[in-house]
Formats: structure tokens, sequence, C-alpha cells
């Protein structure tokens, strides 16, 4: 029988990211990273008039931060111990979406922190990265995890079958960020999903008919 899969997100359910970006972008361009709703380009405002940065100098500075700034970043607590734990139990893959460009910097940045896994830097939507996943491992039961809910509608759209665990690690941005309907369960400490992750593993059987999408 194949062994079970988790495909887990990286930043904010690994690793920590809006804050060691909001002190980069601070430091060393002049913005602030405030979150006061759920969007991340909103809460990018230039210190000295306190305007929103346009949409199109968000993804500069995120490569830019991603490119040189990784060594920034720090465990989410709990996250890689509970990886070890699960990894015991199941196969698991890291589905992030810092694009291909960056996918050996975040298995260099994991390996520093003793986590080993393979690692699909990947973009927009990940339904359908996840559905090949599924075809690939032939997994008898999967778990997928992120910290946004869009992600998780797009995997209950395309691979229905996943469990679907919202996490969200950060502190900073948990309370602004709403449960997604389209996640099986929202657990934003490592200690309980890690335990929800389990129990999933062990019951062994594929998740029930997705809520409406």
């Amino acid at each position: 029988m194949t062994r079970p899969l988790v495909i887990t997100d990286c930043d904010e359910v690994l690793m920590h990211m809006v804050v060691p970006f909001a002190e980069w972008v601070d430091a060393e361009h002049g913005v602030l990273f405030r979150i006061e709703d759920a969007s991340f380009a909103g809460a990018l405002k230039r210190k000295e008039c306190g305007t929103p940065l346009e949409a199109a100098e968000v993804w500069p500075l995120l490569d830019g931060f991603f490119t040189s700034q990784m060594t920034r970043q720090y465990p989410i607590p709990g996250a890689l111990a509970a990886m070890a734990e699960i990894a015991k139990h199941a196969d698991i893959v890291v589905l992030t979406n810092v694009g291909p460009e960056h996918q050996q910097r975040r298995i260099d940045q994991l390996a520093e922190h003793g986590f080993h896994a393979p690692v699909i830097g990947s973009r927009g939507g990940k339904g359908e990265p996840v559905r090949r996943l599924i075809e690939q491992y032939k997994p008898s039961v999967a778990v997928f995890i992120d910290d946004l809910g869009g992600h998780h509608t797009s995997v209950a759209q395309e691979a229905p079958e996943v469990w679907r665990l919202h996490l969200v690690g950060e502190p900073a941005i948990a309370d602004k960020i709403a449960p997604s309907k389209h996640a099986h369960a929202r657990i934003d400490n490592w200690t309980e999903a890690r335990d929800w992750i389990l129990a999933r593993l062990t019951e062994n059987i594929p998740a029930p008919a997705p809520v409406t999408v």
C-alpha cells in the first residue's frame, strides 16, 4: 500500500515571512508593512506619505526578498518538530508559491534548519499541482496545508478527496485572515495541527464530499 501524503505550504506555515519581510522593506526600501485587511498589496505603504504601493511595485519587492533575504526567515514554533513526527507516517512535499526561480533557495533554506523534503516552486492556484502530486504519489490519504484561503478553494475544486487544513502560523496576521470555508479545519498552532493531521493519516480515508465551491 502506498504511504499517505502531506502537501504543505512554507511561508507562514513552516517559516515566518511577513515579519522579516516587513523589517527588510522598512529598513531598505522606506516601505511600511501594516496589515489592516486581507490585502497583502494594500498593507504596503510608503513611509514618507502613507500611500499604498501600486500592485506592480509589490512583486519586485517580494522577488528581491526571496532572492537575497531568505536567511531572515525563521521557523514557525513547533512546525519542524511536527513535520519530523509526520514524516514517520507520510511522505511530505513542500508546495510553495515562490516560483521555480526560487525553488532551490527554498530547498537550501529548509535544509539549513534540518528539514529535507521535495520542494515545488509553483505559481498561481495550487489545485492543479496538488492533483498532479496525487496522480504521481497515489497516496492512501492526503492532507494539504496552507495559510491562504484561495488555495483551499483551488484544491477543493481540483482534488476534493484531499483533506485541507487552514493554518496561519504568524500571530501578526492570523486574526486578520478569516477561516477558509473550503478547508476542513482551521488550526493556527502546530501542536493541535500535528494531532489533527496524524488523526487523518491514522483514519486513512479520503476527505468527505466538499462544500459547494
